[in-house]
């Protein structure tokens, strides 16, 4: 009977969750309700919640767990998503990233072989997201710079706005928030995770991607016969047929300098990844470390450029304004946490564990039911992200009953979660792209569907065959 209830408790708890994901209300609350809710079930169930520290009054240890998250997630991971948050926020400050969209975006101009640009267009789109991590962020501004090279160029409005649209998906990069939170919970730095196991994935996966938009995107157009021009869709549109070119502040070497600068934790990680390698070193530099690098370097840059020390120092506040900004993800970190521990409580997670040992397949079943369930909220909720953050805590226990490693469960899920945002309709990133485009959210997944797809199916074959 205890195993009924408990399950029943559960399946509410989650459907819960999934109704509020769907509904876009704010999942950071939801999660972290639900948790204490559940450690109260637990506490009338007479079960222990599991916490390395009472405080002497047992209806209070539920608030005491959200206390002991936030001690835990602010050390780890939260730390390193606060200071990347700051950092990238100084880049946007000084200029530095649009330096970087520029010097990537400007030699497209000069291709003229239309569909070829298709595929070189969604990899710099994927390269520039090292730099905008915001998929409706990038959007924009390559709705702004690379559009017009595109459909000037011949591409159709049809296949310009799939590969903006799908621009921002899987690079690999230990810079990413998910790939902090994952590797955390797996015990090891974002560095080794992404070069050592997502990339693996993510990197083949992405070239094949390339490869599919540029037959697939062929193909519709052919059967689409859209021969709209450029001009015409300005002039339809009511816009000025002159396009002014975006003047930057930098060039030259000064120009070279900022648009590295955005990259530089990439390059410092890269650089000690490969002499650890190379020279057989066990160099151990953190995520935080090289962030903090670059931030000074950035700093002493802008002193240099500027001559001016007073306001370069002001200045700096843009960093710590940047942390504030992310704070929202590490909350939701810790909300994901109690929300698990809410569900440990329980029992509910134990008995997933039983369940999935007993099963003969459970190996290659649990990788394909994770990716569906994921496919299905994101399709739903246009995010491929808060489910996610909301699983992470669960993937070491239930890859650990599966009898798999965690990986295979982690790189896959994180790889559909972040490919089929562009396949809902009620995306932002999709919306945004059919408002500029003209075109509706409906034509746009016509066009993102088969690639992204493609690229799903390929990440979990892939993950099979490599990590199990």
């Amino acid at each position: 009977m205890e195993v009924i209830i408990t399950c029943g408790i559960g399946i509410i708890a989650i459907g819960i969750l999934v109704y509020m994901l769907l509904k876009k209300n704010d999942i950071k609350m939801t999660l972290l309700l639900l948790g204490v809710i559940l450690m109260y079930v637990a506490l009338l169930m007479r079960r222990d919640l599991g916490l390395t520290e009472s405080t002497g009054i047992m209806w209070l240890d539920p608030f005491q767990s959200i206390v002991d998250q936030f001690s835990d997630t602010l050390v780890g991971p939260g730390f390193v998503i606060l200071i990347l948050g700051g950092y990238s926020a100084y880049m946007n400050h000084i200029n530095a990233n649009q330096v970087t969209v520029h010097a990537l975006t400007k030699p497209i101009s000069k291709i003229k072989s239309v569909y070829i640009l298709i595929p070189i267009v969604f990899l710099i789109g994927n390269l520039l997201s090292l730099v905008i991590p915001s998929a409706s962020n990038l959007a924009i501004i390559l709705l702004a710079t690379l559009y017009p090279v595109l459909r000037a160029a011949g591409v159709s409005r049809f296949s310009s706005a799939a590969v903006i649209a799908t621009s921002a998906t899987i690079v690999p990069t230990p810079l990413g928030s998910d790939n902090v939170a994952i590797a955390a919970q797996l015990g090891v730095s974002a560095t080794e995770y992404v070069f050592t196991s997502h990339a693996i994935v993510s990197i083949p996966t992405l070239l094949a991607i390339a490869l599919v938009h540029y037959f697939w995107q062929k193909h519709e157009d052919k059967k689409e016969n859209e021969n709209l021009t450029y001009a015409d869709e300005l002039e339809k549109n009511g816009s000025d047929k002159e396009q002014t070119e975006e003047t930057f502040m930098y060039s030259g070497f000064k120009g070279f300098i900022y648009g590295v600068l955005p990259l530089l934790p990439i390059i410092l990680l890269l650089l000690v990844f490969v002499i650890n390698i190379i020279v057989g070193t066990e160099l151990n530099i953190s995520v935080q470390v090289v962030s903090i690098i670059s931030f000074i370097a950035a700093v002493l840059v802008e002193v240099i450029n500027k001559k001016t020390l007073k306001n370069v120092l002001q200045e700096t506040s843009a960093f710590f304004n940047g942390m504030g900004d992310v704070m929202s993800v590490v909350a939701l970190l810790v909300a994901a946490q109690v929300f698990v521990q809410g569900l440990t409580s329980i029992g509910i997670i134990d008995l997933v564990q039983s369940a999935m040992t007993s099963m003969n397949s459970a190996g290659i079943l649990l990788p394909a039911v994770m990716v569906l369930f994921t496919a299905i909220i994101v399709l739903l909720s246009g995010s491929g992200t808060a489910l996610l953050f909301a699983m992470i805590p669960l993937m070491i226990p239930l890859a650990n009953a599966a009898g798999i490693d965690p990986v295979s469960l982690s790189v896959p899920m994180q790889l559909s979660g972040n490919l089929l945002r562009a396949v809902s309709p009620v995306a932002a990133v999709v919306l945004i792209v059919a408002g500029t485009t003209k075109l509706s959210p409906v034509q746009i997944i016509k066009r993102t569907s088969v690639p992204m797809v493609f690229g799903v199916i390929m990440s979990v074959v892939l993950s099979l065959l490599i990590f199990q």
